[in-house]
């Protein structure tokens, strides 16, 4: 989740394995789940030139019908890139994700999805904040729940920018979702973009979330990320997150 990498951590993707084997009980840390919900987070990641970011964020969805969902972004950036702390708004995000399908084959429940993200840059990149361009990245997904209770997230997105600096990156992602007992979760996020602007550089990286249901209305969860291979932007990384639902 830098300037660089922000393109692989917005949310979305344009191909999507989810599923639960039960739509009713859905989780918010599934992008492509049923659900109603704000979360307020904080992700700090250590650069690999010894600066460092601090991401806060809102992250919310709502279903605006039964088979459209709104997703919503809006990043505060703190970081020392520039050689000083410097802070302010980053980006807003917007999601339309429209689910044209659902249903089960055997003992596996599918949902299909098509939709698009709209990213608008609202930092300085002189200051190490925002990548100075506004994108569109559409996306089409498919949604596997199996057997095991597992949720299965791969995706695939196209970002494009329309105006400021050339953003074309295909970002593809792995998410998998798993409940474990007294309402917790763990979820492994792996995203492997490829930034076709800078070499074709690959600045893949990985998440660990662990999360609780407190309540029917709350939920508390926590994240290790590292960055991965030569072309990281970041090696570790620490993050939290509260999740009110509705």
């Amino acid at each position: 989740m830098t300037a660089q990498s922000r393109t692989s951590t917005i949310p979305a993707a344009l191909l999507i394995f989810v599923a639960t084997l039960a739509f009713g009980e859905e989780n918010a840390s599934n992008p492509l789940a049923k659900s109603k919900n704000t979360d307020v987070r904080w992700q700090h990641v250590d650069l690999v030139d010894g600066s460092r970011l601090n991401d806060f964020f809102i992250d919310g969805s709502f279903m605006a019908t039964d088979k459209l969902k709104i997703k919503y972004e809006l990043h505060y950036w703190e970081t020392n890139v520039s050689g000083q702390s410097e802070s302010g708004l980053e980006s807003v995000v917007a999601k339309a994700i429209y689910f044209p399908a659902e249903g089960e084959r055997g003992n596996i429940k599918y949902r299909v999805a098509v939709g698009m993200d709209w990213i608008v840059d609202l930092g300085d990149a002189k200051d190490g904040i925002g990548i100075g361009s506004n994108q569109v990245g559409p996306f089409l997904g498919l949604a596997l729940g199996l057997p095991s209770k597992t949720t299965l997230i791969p995706l695939l997105q196209q970002f494009i920018s329309y105006d400021g600096n050339d953003v074309n990156t295909t970002a593809f992602r792995l998410i998998g979702l798993q409940p474990l007992s007294a309402g917790k979760w763990l979820k492994l996020d792996a995203k492997i973009p490829i930034d076709w602007e800078n070499d074709n550089n690959i600045p893949a990286d990985v998440e660990l979330q662990f999360g609780k249901n407190l309540n029917e209305k709350l939920a508390l969860y926590v994240e290790a990320l590292a960055g991965l291979g030569s072309d990281r932007i970041y090696n570790w990384g620490v993050g939290a997150g509260l999740r009110f639902k509705f």
